[in-house]
């Protein structure tokens, strides 16, 4: 995957007004709030293990 995610809406207030913060990498403004926040890739979960397994998920 070449293109980067962008958000649909605010994690804070939930409006659609955004804009990337000049930060870049993630970085994202929203007008509505005056919040700035940051997305970040984890990692890839394993199919069919889940913490309410019993066991330990790593």
């Amino acid at each position: 995957m070449s293109e980067r995610a962008a958000p649909f809406y605010c994690p804070y207030c939930g409006d659609e007004d955004l804009r990337p913060n000049e930060q870049g990498h993630g970085a994202w403004e929203c007008a509505a709030c005056n919040r700035a926040f940051q997305l970040k890739f984890l990692g890839l979960l394993t199919r069919g293990l889940q913490a309410s397994d019993g066991g330990t998920a790593t």
